[in-house]
C-alpha cells in the first residue's frame, strides 16, 4: 500500500479536505485506484452528536456511519463509497484501546500513548486502507490520509507520532507527505510572506515528518522568488512547491494540481512513475469550465435553521450545484432563516420579515432541508404552504418532508393542532411520530441511519420516473421521527400521495402532491449520493421544474435560451455535451460570493 498524507499548518480551514480529494482525483485519472481516510483529533466517537454550527454538516455513509463532512468531499470527487472506519477519531482509538485493556489483551502491560495508542492508529490505518471502496475487488493502490487540525495542536500529537512511525516503517518509497500551508499577503506591504510556512515546516520536521510537497494557499499564484525562498528554508525542491490560489470553483483544484504536475512529484515519491500514465481529466475539465460559463440563473430559496453557516448544508448545496450544472443553469442559493418567516419576527423585526418573504416569493424553487429541534418549524410550515398554494417547485428533505405533511394536515384536513411529537408531545393529531426502535436516552448512533431501500408503489409517480422506473431505490437515512402510518389513509384520501415506502409498507419514504408542478418530500437524504455528472434524481427534478424544463429526460435545446420564471440575465448556457464538443469558446469567469440576499455559486 502506498500512502499520501495531507497535513496542514499555520491556520485551520485552508482546504485540506478539498486538497486531499483533488489529489485523489488526479491519481485516479492516472489510472490508479484510490481510497481515503480522514483523521479527526477530537474526542467524540463520531460527528453524529455535534452541532452543525460547531462542525458543519454530519455526513452519512452507506453503513450508517456519521462522519466528518470531508468524507463527503472524498465520495463526491472520487465517486466511491467509504465506510465509518474511514473516519478515525481520538474517541474511536481510545475506546478500542480501553476495550482491549478491559479484556486483558495487553497481558498486564502498562497501557500508554506510546506504543499502544500509536500502534492502534497504525493498525487502523493499515486495515482500513485495504478495504475496497470503488466497487472492485482487492485493495486500492494509494490511500490518501488527511490529518485534521493544524500541526502543533496538542490533540493531534499521538496521530503525528503514529504517522511518523508509519512513514519510517513503510519506507520513503511508500509514503509521501503533502503539507498545506498559508502564504499571506500583508496589505500594507503587498508582499507574499513565507515566514508562517517556514515555522510550520520547522515544527513538522521537528516532529519527525519531512514534507515531500508544499501546497501553499494564497490569493494569487506564488512569485518565483517566494518559491525559491521557501525551497531554501523548507528543504523542498522548487518544482515540488505548489501554489493553490483562489479559483472560480473547486472543480478547478484538480486541474490546478495537474497543471503543476503534482502527479509526477507524488508518483516519483511513491516509486509509481512506470505504473501510471498522465491524468485523463477531459470530462472533469469540461464540467469545471461549463460551470464558469453558466449565466442564466436559477434561484432556490433554502429555508433552514442554520443559514448562518453554509457548511451546515454542504451536501445539499453540492447536490443543487450538480443538478444546476446538468440543467445548464447558474445556481443562486437564497438563504432564508425559517424564523424570519414567522409572525413573531413580523412584530419584532418587520424589515427582516419582509425581506425573508420577498426572497421566498421571488424564488424559482423552495427547498426545506433536514434538521432537529423546534426552532423555525412554523416558518418552514409557512414556506411549504406557500409553495403548495402558489405551485412553486418544492423539495422537502427528511424534516422538510414531515413539514409538508404537517402543513397539509393543518390546511387541507383542518387539523389545526396537527404536529410532530418532536415539537408537541401532547398533540391530539400526531401526523409525525417517534420511531419505535429509537432511543430517547442515548443520542449517538441511535437514529435510523445508513442506506435503506425504498419501494415505489406507483410506477407513474414523478419520483419513480426520475429514478428510472427501476422499482426501488437505495438512499441514506438519518432520522428519529417518521410519518404516522395511522394517518396515511386520511392524508391520501385528501390528495397527498405516498408513492415510496419501505419493505414493510408502513414507513413512508416519498410523498408527492399530484397536479402540482413539482411538490416532493423524501424521508431519506438524497444529497449524500449526488455526484458531479451524476446528480441526485430528486434534485434534478427540482431544478428542471424551477427552470421550466421537462422534468423527465434531457431538456430540449430551446430551453437553454429561456430564462427562469423570475430571473433574466444576459449570457450563454449550453449542455455539457455541446461544451465537451468544443462549441463554446471565450474567457472563463465566475465567482463565489456572499451578500445580503444569499450565497451565489
Amino acid at each position: 500500500m502506498k500512502y499520501v498524507l495531507v497535513s496542514g499548518g499555520v491556520v485551520s480551514g485552508l482546504g485540506k479536505g478539498v486538497m486531499a480529494s483533488s489529489i485523489g482525483v488526479v491519481l485516479k485519472a492516472c489510472g490508479l485506484r484510490v481510497t481515503s481516510i480522514k483523521i479527526d483529533p477530537y474526542l467524540n466517537t463520531d460527528a453524529g452528536t455535534m452541532s452543525p454550527f460547531e462542525h458543519g454538516e454530519v455526513f452519512v455513509l452507506d453503513d450508517g456511519g456519521e462522519v466528518d463532512l470531508d468524507l463527503g468531499n472524498y465520495e463526491r470527487f472520487l465517486d466511491v463509497k467509504l465506510t465509518r472506519d474511514n473516519n478515525i477519531t481520538t474517541g474511536k482509538i481510545y475506546q478500542s484501546v480501553i476495550d482491549k485493556e478491559r479484556r486483558g489483551d495487553y497481558l498486564g502491560k502498562t497501557v500508554q500513548v506510546v506504543p499502544h495508542i500509536t500502534d492502534a492508529i497504525q493498525e487502523w490505518i493499515e486495515r482500513v486502507a485495504m478495504i475496497p471502496v470503488d466497487g472492485k475487488e482487492g485493495p486500492a493502490d494509494v490511500c490518501v490520509i488527511e490529518l485534521g487540525g493544524t500541526v502543533g495542536d496538542i490533540e493531534s500529537m499521538p496521530f503525528v507520532e503514529a504517522l511518523r512511525q508509519l512513514s519510517y516503517r513503510v519506507g520513503p518509497g511508500n509514503f509521501c507527505l503533502v503539507h498545506v500551508s498559508l502564504v499571506p499577503v500583508v496589505n500594507v506591504v503587498g508582499e507574499q510572506k513565507t515566514k508562517p510556512t517556514q515555522h510550520s515546516v520547522r515544527e513538522l520536521r521537528g516532529l519527525g515528518l519531512i514534507p515531500n510537497i508544499l501546497a501553499c494557499r494564497s490569493t494569487k499564484p506564488l512569485e518565483d522568488n517566494v518559491k525559491e525562498k521557501l525551497s531554501q528554508f523548507c528543504h523542498v525542491p522548487a518544482e515540488s512547491i505548489l501554489t493553490i490560489y483562489d479559483v472560480s470553483n473547486i472543480w478547478h483544484i484538480p486541474l490546478l494540481l495537474r497543471d503543476q504536475k503534482v502527479h509526477e512529484a507524488i508518483l516519483k515519491g511513491l516509486n509509481l512513475l512506470g505504473f501510471a500514465g498522465n491524468p485523463e481529466l477531459q470530462e472533469w475539465t469540461a464540467r469545471a469550465e461549463l460551470q464558469d460559463k453558466l449565466s442564466y440563473p436559477v434561484r432556490i430559496a433554502m429555508v433552514g435553521k442554520y443559514t448562518g453557516l453554509s457548511d451546515s448544508y454542504l451536501s445539499v448545496l453540492k447536490a443543487l450545484l450538480h443538478a444546476s450544472v446538468e440543467c445548464s443553469r447558474k445556481l443562486m442559493v437564497e438563504w432564508v432563516a425559517a424564523t424570519d418567516l414567522e409572525d413573531a419576527t413580523a412584530r419584532e423585526d418587520p424589515d427582516a420579515f419582509e425581506a425573508a418573504w420577498n426572497v421566498l416569493k421571488s424564488a424559482d424553487g423552495i427547498l426545506v432541508p433536514g434538521g432537529f429541534g423546534d426552532r423555525g418549524v412554523q416558518g418552514k410550515i409557512l414556506a411549504a404552504k406557500y409553495a403548495r398554494e402558489n405551485r412553486i417547485p418544492y423539495l422537502g428533505i427528511c424534516l422538510g418532508m414531515q413539514i409538508a405533511v404537517i402543513e397539509f394536515s393543518r390546511s387541507i384536513l383542518g387539523l389545526h393542532d396537527a404536529n410532530s411529537t418532536e415539537f408537541d408531545p401532547d398533540t391530539k393529531n400526531p401526523c409525525v411520530i417517534f420511531m419505535p426502535e429509537g432511543s430517547k436516552t442515548h443520542m449517538g448512533g441511535t437514529m435510523r441511519l445508513g442506506s435503506r431501500r425504498t419501494y415505489f408503489h406507483m410506477a407513474d409517480s414523478v419520483t419513480a420516473k426520475l429514478y428510472g422506473n427501476v422499482g426501488y431505490v437505495d438512499e441514506r437515512h438519518r432520522h428519529r421521527y417518521e410519518v404516522n402510518p395511522e394517518m396515511i389513509d386520511q392524508l391520501e384520501q385528501a390528495g397527498l400521495s405516498f408513492v415510496g415506502k419501505d419493505e414493510s409498507g408502513k414507513r413512508m419514504e416519498i410523498v408527492e402532491l399530484p397536479g402540482h408542478p413539482y411538490f416532493v418530500g423524501v424521508q431519506f437524504h438524497p444529497e449524500f449520493k449526488s455526484r458531479p455528472g451524476k446528480p441526485s434524481a430528486v434534485f434534478l427534478g427540482l431544478i428542471r421544474a424551477a427552470t421550466n424544463q421537462p422534468i423527465f429526460g434531457m431538456p430540449h435545446p430551446s430551453h437553454n435560451k429561456i430564462a427562469t420564471r423570475n430571473s433574466m440575465s444576459n449570457g450563454t448556457a449550453a449542455p455539457l455535451k455541446s461544451f465537451m464538443n468544443g462549441k463554446i469558446n471565450g474567457p472563463l469567469r465566475t465567482s463565489l460570493y456572499s451578500n445580503g440576499n444569499g450565497v451565489h455559486i
